[in-house]
């Protein structure tokens, strides 16, 4: 049997726009977040994508593109149950450096390796281990279904790294906001092969948006 897995990262939050790192600290989405997440529902309904499960990290700005999503998608005359938080969706924990500006991180921000473990961050094998548990177990629950997960950019390139071997697209693609990755499941052996990667195209905003991670 195949799962679908649309793996989505949150709209534009008010840290985002202040270039701030946020990891476990959340801020609220902007306007233009708001927007976003418009127009990736949008682009989900015109997939034709109806949805057996909704989860999100806890986190209020997934939880709340979670919601722009699902209402949309109603709206358009798809079928999507109402949002679940799962823990292990939660983004990567950056210790001390949170809510500090991101030029103080001693290391890529998307991939910092362990450089944030001295601050009381989570390391690299923790945060990957755990959201390969989470959607594997959620994915091995549903079966054969299509699943929408809300998460966060740098818990993204986690999971996308660690099935990298049964990529069916190339994995050199920016993770903006709202940004889906979208993967196949194969419930006999538990793999995941990522099959696309999809940024929207934002330009209707008119240049409203300052994309950053």
């Amino acid at each position: 049997m195949t799962g679908h897995l649309y793996l989505m990262r949150h709209g534009e939050t008010e840290f985002n726009r202040a270039d701030l790192v946020q990891g476990r600290c959340d801020s609220p989405l902007t306007a233009c977040g708001i927007a976003q997440a418009h127009i990736a529902a949008r682009w989900l309904a015109d997939r034709g994508a109806d949805f057996d499960q909704l989860v999100s990290s806890p986190l209020g700005r997934a939880r709340s593109t979670a919601e722009l999503i699902r209402d949309d998608l109603i709206e358009r005359g798809r079928s999507v149950p109402p949002a679940v938080a799962l823990d292990g969706l939660i983004e990567r924990s950056y210790g001390s450096l949170e809510a500090g500006p991101r030029a103080n991180v001693p290391a890529d921000l998307w991939d910092p390796g362990d450089a944030v473990v001295p601050f009381g961050g989570e390391s690299k094998r923790d945060a990957r281990g755990r959201v390969v548990r989470a959607l594997s177990q959620l994915m091995a629950d549903a079966g054969s279904k299509t699943v929408l997960a809300i998460s966060h950019g740098a818990l993204m390139v986690q999971f996308r790294q660690a099935w990298v071997a049964y990529a069916r697209c190339a994995q050199d693609g920016y993770i903006g906001n709202c940004c889906v990755l979208v993967f196949s499941y194969d419930a006999a052996t538990g793999a995941f092969s990522n099959t696309s990667i999809v940024n929207h195209d934002f330009s209707e905003l008119h240049g409203t948006c300052e994309e950053r991670c």
